[in-house]
């Protein structure tokens, strides 16, 4: 790596950051381009990086600022690696019906954000999945923000690799039948908790989600 190439150091932004023309004038704030970009929380860019954040936001992870194309989407303070998929019934274009709901789940080759190296090995690096349905069907009052509109459900990466093992999507019915844990927001941590433990024993089905009082801690 060329002295001065290393990675970015990106410093969290509040929105007040001035967009600044040659002269030195204001011509606006980051919170305006935020705005502008970020505004359609159901397109599946948008929907997505919701999801993460929310995840996030639940296990204590948000803190810093997302990094984008690392090999996981979230590590946490225990340094569980989180891998976050979102979809929706509703979109934000014109839909005839609504949509099939279905997960990316495919193997991956592996890129480092910190190295810039890449592993030409194709595996599933995370050690828990939390799959975000944006369950909601009605587009009059879809909200993505409102946090009873989504339905999570988590599931440890090793079963996708047991009995997933190259499989590139996976239906919602499908996924059912794995045995995830199914939650609200708030039994989030409660579920990665339980799907991160002794990974020896045999996954079952219908296992509780323990409330440890921990969503949305900082």
């Amino acid at each position: 790596m060329s002295a001065g190439l290393g990675p970015l150091i990106v410093t969290r932004k509040s929105g007040s950051e001035p967009i600044r023309a040659a002269t030195g004038e204001t011509m606006g704030e980051l919170a305006g381009f935020w705005s502008w970009a970020c505004s359609d929380l159901a397109s599946n860019t948008m929907r997505g990086v919701l999801a993460e954040y929310l995840v996030a936001t639940a296990l204590g992870a948000a803190s810093g600022t997302r990094r984008e194309w690392d090999t996981v989407d979230i590590r946490t303070p225990e340094k569980w690696r989180i891998e976050v998929k979102s979809t929706a019934y509703l979109q934000s274009w014109a839909q005839s019906r609504p949509s099939s709901v279905s997960f990316d789940i495919a193997p991956a080759t592996g890129w480092d954000a910190l190295t810039g190296a890449v592993s030409a090995e194709v595996l599933r690096r995370s050690d828990v999945y939390v799959f975000c349905l944006l369950h909601h069907r009605d587009k009059e009052t879809l909200d993505p923000l409102d946090l009873g509109q989504w339905t999570f459900y988590v599931l440890p990466t090793r079963v996708l690799d047991e009995r997933c093992r190259v499989q590139k999507t996976i239906r919602l019915s499908s996924l059912e039948r794995l045995g995830p844990l199914t939650t609200d927001f708030a039994g989030l941590p409660g579920a990665v908790s339980v799907c991160v433990e002794d990974p020896r024993q045999p996954w079952s089905r219908g296992r509780r989600v323990p409330d440890d009082g921990r969503s949305g801690r900082t």
